[in-house]
């Protein structure tokens, strides 16, 4: 009997369904859509109706690349800079929390902002950061870049005069030899991670609690699946515990298709090796599922991204390591993704892509590449040819200004290529990369893919790299669904799709284009069942959740844009203050007065 559970009417609906864009009312049953119509739909005597008074629907958000697992253990110690607007107020976060952080904490600020979001245009100063918290370790990553701590960090890490640079990064010194406070990533980012490794866990009731505030906090952006990237430091099957307990207790809010990171340098193929013995992509359910290889492969492969410095030649050792891990992969029909930023880098990938292509096709694998910012012409037909997708997210945004700066603005007008590649029919799925160089907030991400701009405000893209509202949304949902093999059941609001939707503040496709990036949802339903709601639809929340520990960031200021905060401001209300462009202006003076310590 087709008797819907839950009727969502007098909607304005976006279906992404050729067969049927837009509609007006949709039943649900178990957990899947059951019907789109424009005419009203016939309640059953149990059905429950919700009467959307004209709100734009439009299919869940779907990230397809998310660091959800690693972030949801840290969420609750963690304080959010994502959307704040002024340097002075992200300022007086730090020294409140610092205040209300017990002995043995740390303040972490760990990444998803950047100074051209701040109206003073800059970062702290080591100054400031040592005046707003003097006796609490503070730590304060910026990017893939560098890592800012106070004197107190300074003291819990151990860093003193007598302590060597590790490799591939520089402890910045005083004309004394003193560290100043200031880590700089050259040329990765395995100092800040390892420092960041250093400070204290929640416990493991706690990282329960948090994962499940940062599921909620995605359900609030619209977020209903994601991809995850797996991570540095997040090894598996052990920092997958929690995450498996909440899918066993049925308390998961998002839908996870996991890629498996390897941890060990020069040890990549054993890693795969012990967990193919463990698990398969595809393993789990809708909920929780494995998805494949990556985003890193080899360590040799890493080029991550730090447009302060050059682009770093990689190891001579990649293409064999790369082949070896690669064949195996392929050999034993696992997907894999890999982290490429640099169109040189990506050179040498796919010539080893297309050697083990010739032996083990991997054609039908759904393999991709992730971000792809200065990706040619030429390497985007070499994916198409390998059928292979690329991932792309808003990393842009946060450091447009340093990539214009140090290679121009042509150079930026194509970072990454995403006509080109919907052009060449390469599946091409958003995200944000979040939680440590861009932000969670896929509002944010759909914004830069519309307007083709920096939180600064600094135009990146011309009109023909820039997105229509139906694209970006497309690329959020439909295409996303392609890096995980799930494209008959997400991305669309159709029959047999997941019931997986979102109404949203304010009307995506229509209200100005600036506004875009302060979008929220007013009702997010996953499963067919309400897990956030709000304004007109807060009757149909989700229970509360209370928020562990006592002292957690989330429970004084909440998540992004720090809306719980009663001294916020929104970005909306501020607009974008004028400024210089980098070509005008020095980056020195972009990290404002007093900060001759930061030497790049």
């Amino acid at each position: 009997m087709n008797t819907p559970d839950l009727i969502l009417k007098n909607g304005r609906v976006t279906t992404l369904d050729p067969a049927k864009p837009n509609a007006r009312h949709v039943a649900i049953k178990d957990g899947r859509i059951l019907a789109v119509s424009d005419d009203e739909i016939a309640p059953g005597p149990d059905t429950k109706v919700i009467d959307l008074k004209g709100h734009r629907v439009i299919p869940g958000l779907n990230d397809s690349h998310l660091h959800l697992i690693r972030g949801g253990l840290n969420y609750n110690m963690e304080l959010r800079w994502d959307g704040v607007p002024s340097l002075a107020d992200a300022l007086r976060m730090l020294k409140l929390q610092a205040a209300h952080t017990p002995a043995g904490q740390w303040v972490r600020v760990v990444g998803s902002w950047s100074e051209f979001q701040f109206i003073e245009q800059r970062m702290p100063t080591l100054e400031e950061i040592n005046e707003a918290a003097p006796d609490t370790p503070v730590f304060i990553l910026h990017l893939y870049c560098r890592a800012l701590l106070n004197r107190a960090a300074l003291v819990a890490c151990g860093y003193t005069k007598d302590t060597p640079d590790p490799p591939g990064g520089e402890i910045q010194r005083d004309k004394q030899g003193n560290p100043t406070g200031l880590l700089i990533a050259r040329p990765n980012a395995m100092i800040l991670y390892a420092t960041l490794a250093k400070g204290p866990k929640l416990p493991a009731e706690h990282q329960l609690n948090s994962t499940r505030h940062f599921m909620r906090e995605l359900n609030r952006l619209g977020v209903t699946s994601c991809i995850d990237a797996g991570g540095g430091f997040q090894n598996y099957p052990d920092d997958y515990e929690i995450i498996r307990q909440l899918h066993g207790r049925g308390e998961m809010t998002v839908r996870i298709a996991y890629n498996l990171f390897t941890q060990k340098p020069k040890e990549e193929k054993d890693d795969f090796a012990r967990w193919m013995k463990m698990t398969k992509p595809g393993d789990g359910d809708s909920f929780f599922r494995m998805n494949g290889a990556g985003e890193m492969l080899v360590f040799s492969a890493a080029d991550f991204e730090d447009f302060l410095e050059p682009r770093p030649d990689l190891a001579p050792s990649l293409e064999q390591e790369l082949e070896t891990v690669v064949t195996a992969l392929a050999s034993n029909s696992w997907p894999f993704r890999l982290h490429a930023t640099y169109d040189e880098s990506i050179s040498r990938f796919l010539d080893v892509f297309e050697r083990v292509n010739k032996e083990v096709p991997i054609g039908g694998l759904h393999w991709f590449l992730d971000h792809c910012e200065t990706i040619s012409d030429r390497n985007l037909d070499r994916v198409r040819a390998l059928g292979g997708g690329i991932a792309i997210q808003h990393r842009m945004a946060f450091q447009g200004e340093y990539f214009v700066d140090r290679y121009g603005a042509k150079a930026a007008e194509r970072t990454p290529p995403v006509r080109k590649m919907l052009e060449r029919g390469i599946p091409v799925g958003a995200g944000t990369d979040a939680t440590r160089v861009a932000n969670y907030n896929p509002f944010n991400s759909l914004w830069w893919l519309v307007s083709g701009k920096t939180l600064g405000g600094l135009q990146l893209y011309k009109e023909d790299n820039r997105m229509s509202r139906e694209e970006a949304l497309r690329l959020y949902t439909a295409g996303s669904a392609w890096f995980s093999r799930e494209e008959s059941v997400k991305g669309r609001i159709a029959p047999g799709q997941f019931a997986d939707l979102v109404v949203t503040s304010e009307d995506y496709m229509e209200v100005a284009e600036h506004k875009i990036r302060d979008l929220e949802s007013v009702l997010t339903i996953v499963d067919g069942k309400p897990v956030y709601a709000a304004g007109d639809f807060k009757q149909h929340d989700a229970p509360a959740i209370p928020i562990l520990p006592e002292w957690s960031p989330v429970k004084r200021f909440g998540g992004y844009g720090a809306p719980l905060w009663d001294g916020r401001v929104t970005m909306s209300q501020r607009g974008v203050a004028p400024r210089a462009t980098p070509a005008q202006q020095p980056l020195s003076q972009l990290w404002g007065s007093g900060c001759d310590c930061f030497v790049f």
